[in-house]
């Protein structure tokens, strides 16, 4: 680039004075847990919650995946699973795209707003569709029960015609 006067020849001289070659995220491995570990504290502390552990499974899943993406899919994959814990183990639901992809068909395609669906309607349906109260969705997922209406709504989330009384 600089030969083409693309590059100011001075700075790529200056800047390449140590060159520092960093592989891919793939080929270190052993950096993963530590790397996984660094973001869920992170991105906890961040939006205030409690990250207390990782399940080996989804540890082993991770470690496994081959990061096309590099550190910042690891980061990004990470940031949405504290996003969608609402306990001390970090919550798996992006993990598991991770977990049957295996090594590697291709990065992950699922938008926050799907993740946050699949997450609300599971928990409906773990909690019978109970909004509010002290078994509803609402005290599980760690939110108000007008927020959870409000997400419910803007999500296009309805209680299936078979599950009600």
């Amino acid at each position: 680039m600089a030969k083409k006067g693309r590059f100011r020849g001075d700075l790529y001289y200056r800047v390449n004075v140590f060159p520092i070659e960093l592989p891919a995220l793939r080929e270190r491995k052993d950096d993963i847990p530590s790397l996984a570990w660094h973001f869920a504290e992170k991105y906890a502390k961040r939006m205030r919650k409690s990250i207390e552990s990782i399940r080996v499974e989804d540890m082993k899943a991770l470690v496994r995946y081959e990061w096309p993406g590099n550190v910042r899919e690891l980061q990004n994959v990470i940031e949405r699973c504290v996003i969608l814990s609402s306990n001390a183990v970090l919550y798996p639901p992006v993990l598991a795209d991770v977990k049957r992809t295996g090594e590697h068909s291709g990065p992950m395609v699922q938008t926050l707003a799907d993740a946050e669906r699949k997450h609300i309607l599971q928990t409906l349906r773990d909690t019978d569709w109970v909004i509010g109260g002290p078994d509803g969705a609402a005290l599980r997922l760690g939110v108000k029960r007008t927020t959870l209406l409000y997400k419910m709504r803007r999500l296009d989330i309805t209680r299936p015609i078979n599950a009600q009384n």
